[in-house]
């Protein structure tokens, strides 16, 4: 499966962003679909995930009650609506599938990924 993120900008804190996943290849049904971001100097860290089937949601700590990420199955395509932006938020988002069942949160579950999509709050 081919991946493509998009949707990444500038945005005041406080502000949203709707991050898009499309995939091509092969329907989203049979992967996880994972959003991860990295910051300048920092490692590569999990953001959100959806199980196969987008039945089942899982977020870091750090995003939770801010963050939904949902699925349309007939667009394929994964979202990451992003509320209540922080400074700290900014970061390159990237996307990816795994074969995983569950909810993985560890980049290595992954072995499809999307290029990244810059995301940049301002305070």
């Amino acid at each position: 499966v081919q991946l493509q993120a998009s949707g990444g900008g500038l945005v005041q804190a406080g502000g949203s962003l709707r991050l898009s996943c499309a995939a091509s290849g092969r329907s989203f049904s049979y992967y996880a679909v994972g959003w991860f971001r990295q910051a300048p100097g920092n490692e590569r860290e999990f953001v959100a995930t959806i199980s196969r089937g987008g039945q089942f949601p899982s977020y870091a700590d750090s995003v939770k009650g801010r963050f939904t990420i949902s699925g349309d199955n007939a667009k394929n395509t994964v979202y990451l609506q992003m509320s209540s932006l922080k400074p700290e938020d900014t970061a390159v988002y990237y996307c990816a599938a795994s074969t995983h069942y569950g909810t993985p949160s560890l980049s290595h579950q992954y072995a499809n990924w999307g290029q990244g999509t810059l995301v940049t709050v301002s305070s």
